[in-house]
């Protein structure tokens, strides 16, 4: 995980404690929904790289 989607996620657990806490459902909500960002970012991230990954094996040109 890269560092920047670390602080997204790690900003999202704050807010939704925060939220919690205080009694915000917004703000709750809005912590909630910066972590399912972060995780989304990393899942496109790994299939990028995985796509990437068949590509280079397809385009191999050492066969």
């Amino acid at each position: 995980m890269t560092d920047k989607k670390a602080m997204d996620k790690l900003k999202g657990k704050a807010k939704e404690a925060t939220g919690k806490v205080t009694g915000d459902r917004r703000k709750e909500a809005e912590g909630k929904s910066d972590q399912a960002k972060a995780k989304a970012e990393g899942t496109l991230g790994a299939t990028g790289d995985r796509a990437k990954g068949v590509k280079d094996s397809l385009t191999d040109d050492d066969r």
